[in-house]
């Protein structure tokens, strides 16, 4: 039996076919479980189309329209997943956006106004949509309970160009810990990925990106390829199984190890 046969799953963030929410999707597909999709705006077309891309490994069905900053988008998506699955026993988050000013030139350029933008779409969006679907999430028979994972990048240090979005996902980590504590009555555990720099459609958008290309890989005992995503899908699907039932409220890190790494 694949990992995670009768398996519901939720996933956001697939934009295209390199975004690390694809890799999981894709994996989760080829172990079994039945998947939706997530898109918001303007990006929820280019959701759609790399969703056909998907139909090989499996049906993922209509795209679920979900903008993180709508509370009737949110509802109306809880209200889809509902029809469509009736519980679930998986959700990936893998939303992030900074406005320009947040990324690169340091600490002192952005306004409130555009870190509080970054907040509540790379932040506050996990405690949202935790709290939205966790009656979905509640319902889920499968052993070990429902799985909520969070994409994360390494928040114990500073790292150059990635500035406020480094404080975002410091905000993301203690809120998944948080969230773990509340939910974890519920059979729901809540887990965060932090993976290496992985050269996705999101990174491009980072100036001085290739600080981390040129350097990640010298760092890592175990060495980086920023165009493999696998390790990363892979561990996400372990996470969504009942292999780590009993992990909650951890940073699971697949960066090759240069984290731990003076």
């Amino acid at each position: 039996m694949a990992l995670l046969t009768s398996h519901r799953i939720l996933v956001t963030g697939v934009l295209t076919e390199d975004s690390l929410a694809f890799g999981i999707a894709k994996r989760a597909l080829e172990e079994g479980a039945t998947v939706a999709l997530t898109g918001a705006g303007r990006g929820a077309s280019l959701t759609r189309r790399t969703a056909r891309k998907l139909a090989e490994f499996g049906d993922v069905g209509e795209v679920i329209d979900l903008d993180v900053t709508d509370p009737e988008q949110i509802a109306a998506a809880v209200t889809a997943v509902e029809e469509r699955f009736g519980y679930l026993d998986g959700l990936v988050h893998a939303i992030g956006f900074a406005p320009q000013t947040c990324l690169g030139g340091g600490m002192f350029v952005a306004p409130f106004e555009d870190v509080s933008t970054a907040m509540q779409i790379s932040t506050y969006s996990l405690a949202a949509l935790v709290g939205a679907f966790r009656p979905l999430l509640a319902k889920s028979e499968a052993v070990g309970g429902a799985s909520v994972i969070a994409l994360d990048f390494d928040a114990t240090r500073a790292y150059p160009v990635y500035d406020w979005m480094g404080v975002m996902k410091a905000g993301l980590e203690s809120l998944g810990r948080y969230l773990a504590r509340q939910v974890g009555g519920e059979n729901i555990r809540v887990n965060m990925l932090a993976a290496g720099p992985i050269r996705t459609m999101a990174a491009k958008s980072i100036p001085g990106f290739e600080i981390f290309e040129d350097t990640w890989a010298e760092r890592a005992p175990l060495g980086w390829d920023i165009h493999d995503s696998s390790g990363v899908a892979d561990t996400a699907v372990a996470l969504l199984s009942p292999l780590l039932r009993q992990t909650t409220a951890s940073i699971i890190h697949v960066d090759g190890g240069a984290h731990a790494m003076g």
